[in-house]
């Protein structure tokens, strides 16, 4: 909440300092610091969780219509992300303000990727395959504006890649597990390490980039995404 206040107060005298500026800029601007804030909330309750012992590799990320797959211990659903009884994280779709075309604004989490240089990496050549002990738990939002996706990577000297048609091409958005297909994650190792060829998002935990798999509809082609890493590894 600090940090979008203090955002948002940025933006404001921006704003002020240059007559008006340019009104889509700013409210590009103030997007995507409300988008980048939501996974580091959810960042900060997977951490307390390990902290109280609860295992990375079986987290779950069931939204509350689907409470009742949560892997319960001791009548506990201590793996859930988002349950009051596991890590208490609010569960929320991302604002439609911030998505283009027929994006739906859901979070996808799944441990199938790594960033390369983000925790351990496997060697970093072209098409490396991941493992289970390296990737990392990352969020993705797909089919967020170009605009916000440009104010994202602007704020951190990052280009806007495309990473379809590239050695990264091997990026899962879908969330994966064995409990529970459509709400949780499972440490698979299906996907590629992201900064292998676009060497910009090396030791880089979140930014945007474009994807040939995500297409939110026209003219928006093709989609861009978000990522965010939760947990390192």
């Amino acid at each position: 909440a600090v940090a979008l206040f203090a955002a948002l107060s940025y933006a404001v005298t921006q704003s002020t300092r240059s007559g008006g500026g340019d009104a889509g800029s700013e409210t590009n601007r103030i997007s995507s610091a409300q988008l980048t804030q939501y996974p580091a909330g959810v960042r900060t309750s997977i951490v307390r969780m390990i902290i109280a012992g609860q295992s990375v590799d079986l987290l779950e990320f069931n939204s509350p219509n689907n409470y009742a797959t949560c892997t319960l211990s001791s009548g506990e659903a201590k793996a859930c992300v988002f349950h009051p009884e596991g890590g208490g994280a609010t569960h929320v779709r991302a604002p439609a303000s911030l998505m283009a075309g027929t994006a739906s604004g859901d979070w996808i989490f799944n441990g199938s990727n790594e960033i390369e240089n983000v925790g351990t990496s496997d060697p970093a050549t072209p098409n490396a395959a991941v493992s289970a002990s390296s990737v990392d738990l990352i969020a993705f939002l797909p089919g967020i504006t170009r605009g916000v996706c440009e104010s994202i990577n602007d704020e951190l000297g990052l280009p806007v890649p495309d990473l379809g048609v590239t050695d990264e091409a091997a990026i899962l958005f879908t969330s994966t597990s064995n409990m529970d297909t459509a709400n949780a994650t499972s440490l698979a190792a299906d996907g590629t390490s992201i900064g292998v060829t676009q060497t910009a998002f090396s030791g880089q935990p979140f930014g945007c980039f474009t994807h040939a798999d995500v297409d939110p509809g026209p003219p928006v082609t093709p989609g861009y995404v978000y990522y965010h890493v939760l947990i390192e590894r």
